[in-house]
């Protein structure tokens, strides 16, 4: 317990040793701690910096394990390869796969054949597959124990040649078709992640349209829309000028988009989470170090795009928002429209998502839907989910805060498949608190909205002139640097790029084969885990450690917010007139509340 201070003079006054040293900086005395106290935390972050430095090791040493293996999915499951789009006749890098095996237990007795299939597909942004199975807390373990057959959509290091986002979608097609051919015609359930999200609404929206509920997870389809400066992803295209970074990016790699980019630009977002894991492994190594390895070696394990893919998805998504337009070509007699969706859509976010925010996730629809009773009469059912706080990845790995959403959404396919055309949001009820409660322990219920009350901050006219500045820039650049760039890009250019971008680097620095002295911290690792010495949080040191990395951590919040306010603010001084639609970060009408359908927005 940390003593007052008067105290502690009163103490030094009666020859207390300790306190007569003096006053320790922070208000406590010396003689508040005890000599054990001391010590003990002494041991304890000596023996935590030794295993903290063998942990980095060990993350590095696996990266590398997994870049000389091919970089095969982290998935938790055993599976069989069913289709290998690499051998089509327009090849692409994407595989199907089934489910067949957890550890031990065979799948084959445990599955309900009258259930309709599963279908995983994960986001190709810049990490490899497995974030939706490579834990057994994740959408293919939730759906795995809910007795549905399970299939997983996965993609390959390389692009193929010359791939384009318009062969990704004829493949994903081909998957749909192929899993429904193997359970009597039954369309499967479409599980689409992130950016994957997008991919099965255009399939869903082009001249042939998809049958089966989709689910549809932190997924972006309306790119205009966020918080002002609190969303700022959605304004740093126009910040850095449009596509044509983007272009040299790819022209740099000789044809590749390093997916190491953009998994930078995530952690950008938010720095103080990379702070804070670093800080709560240091802080809690013995409880912590096998997530953090676990994890890294999704987060870590780079892949990448062709030039073609990459730069549809930029023009066309980012900065064109063209999808919630109606202005994607996929053939040239098929541009999708999203009014053309008409089986059901569950449409799963969060508030803590800061990369696909509800307003992303729910943008698209007062703009593609004039009312409530247009929505109705296209005979649409839209439902929709919003956890208050889990974060964007969250949302796949299913996380306590989120794996109850993920069962609740396939216990109540049937009733959404039931429910009139319309708008609803989806409210669980568990008492109890447990995510992996009986089915008897929640109820689910829709509570109906309506269109009209989806309403969002967006500052169009600005977006619209980031377009045209956009394809202006990519046009002078394609006409000038970038004909001596594509042309002087070679292999071996594109892999010195590669091994030296700074996600790599600040990775390899720690690998054995890059720093042979860090061999002599392994034997001291494994002698210190024999016999740890672990205080608890309670320890007075401990306990000022704590606080000084979640000052750290505030600092660098607040540091970020301040960066955000000024996205925004040159944002609107660049492309914007007055100011920008919407009230400023923090403002509660700028973070809308549905309420049931005789209210409003909050």
């Amino acid at each position: 317990m940390v003593k007052p201070q008067a105290e502690s003079n009163e103490l030094a006054k009666d020859g207390d040793l300790p306190a007569a040293i003096g006053v320790w900086p922070g208000g406590w005395s010396s003689n508040s701690l005890a000599v054990d106290d001391v010590l003990s935390y002494q041991r304890d972050l000596w023996e935590r910096t030794i295993l903290f430095w063998h942990t980095l090791r060990q993350r590095a040493d696996n990266m590398i394990a997994h870049e000389r293996a091919g970089k095969p999915p982290l998935l938790d499951f055993d599976y069989e390869l069913i289709l290998d789009a690499r051998r089509f006749e327009r090849p692409v890098n994407y595989a199907l796969l089934r489910i067949t095996r957890y550890g031990d237990k065979c799948l084959e007795d445990c599955l309900d054949p009258a259930k309709p299939p599963v279908m995983i597909v994960d986001p190709r942004a810049g990490h490899g597959p497995g974030i939706g199975g490579f834990k057994r807390e994740s959408e293919v373990g939730i759906a795995l124990h809910e007795g549905y057959p399970v299939y997983f959509v996965v993609f390959f290091p390389e692009p193929s040649p010359g791939q384009t986002m318009a062969d990704v979608l004829h493949t994903l097609r081909r998957f749909v078709k192929e899993v429904s051919s193997r359970h009597g015609g039954k369309p499967p359930v479409l599980y689409g992640n992130c950016q994957a999200g997008w991919a099965i609404a255009i399939l869903a929206a082009d001249c042939q349209g998809l049958a089966g509920l989709a689910v549809l997870n932190g997924s972006p389809l309306s790119y205009w829309a966020g918080e002002s400066g609190v969303n700022p992803a959605r304004v740093s295209g126009g910040l850095l000028g449009g596509a044509w970074l983007t272009h040299l990016t790819s022209d740099l790699g000789d044809g590749r988009f390093d997916g190491a980019w953009p998994v930078q630009n995530f952690e950008n977002l938010k720095p103080e989470g990379v702070w804070e894991k670093y800080a709560n492994l240091f802080s809690h190594m013995d409880t912590e170090r096998e997530r953090f390895l676990e994890f890294e070696r999704w987060w870590i394990g780079f892949y990448f795009l062709s030039r073609e893919e990459m730069l549809a998805i930029v023009e066309n998504l980012f900065i064109g928002n063209s999808l919630e337009q109606g202005g994607i070509r996929i053939c040239p007699d098929c541009v999708v429209d999203l009014r053309r969706i008409h089986n059901p859509l569950v449409i799963f976010a969060s508030y803590g998502d800061n990369i696909t925010p509800p307003h992303q996730a729910l943008g698209w629809i007062p703009t593609i839907y004039a009312s409530t009773d247009d929505l109705k009469q296209a005979g649409q059912r839209i439902v929709y989910l919003i956890n208050p706080h889990v974060g964007h990845l969250g949302i796949f790995v299913s996380a306590s805060v989120a794996r109850l959403e993920h069962r609740a959404i396939l216990d109540s396919l049937k009733k959404i498949e039931a429910l009139a055309p319309g708008l609803y949001e989806m409210k669980i009820d568990n008492p109890t608190g447990n995510p992996d409660c009986g089915h008897d322990a929640y109820a689910v219920r829709f509570e109906e909205r309506r269109v009209e009350d989806l309403k969002f901050p967006e500052n169009r006219p600005a977006f619209r002139r980031v377009a045209e500045v956009s394809a202006e820039l990519d046009r002078l650049y394609s006409t000038t640097l970038g004909k001596w760039i594509e042309a002087a890009a070679t292999p071996l250019s594109a892999q010195w790029l590669e091994w030296l971008h700074p996600m790599r680097v600040s990775r390899y620095m720690f690998a054995t084969e890059f720093n042979p002295w860090l061999r002599a911290i392994a034997p001291t690792a494994a002698s210190v885990a024999q016999e740890r010495h672990i205080v608890p949080d309670t320890n007075p040191l401990k306990a000022r450690e704590i606080e000084a990395f979640d000052a750290v951590h505030e600092l660098i919040t607040r540091t970020r917010e301040l960066r955000d306010q000024g996205y925004e603010f040159w944002f609107e001084a660049l492309y914007g007139q007055g100011a920008a639609a919407g009230s400023a970060a923090g403002d509660p009408e700028s973070r809308p509340t549905l309420q049931p359908a005789s209210g409003r927005i909050a």
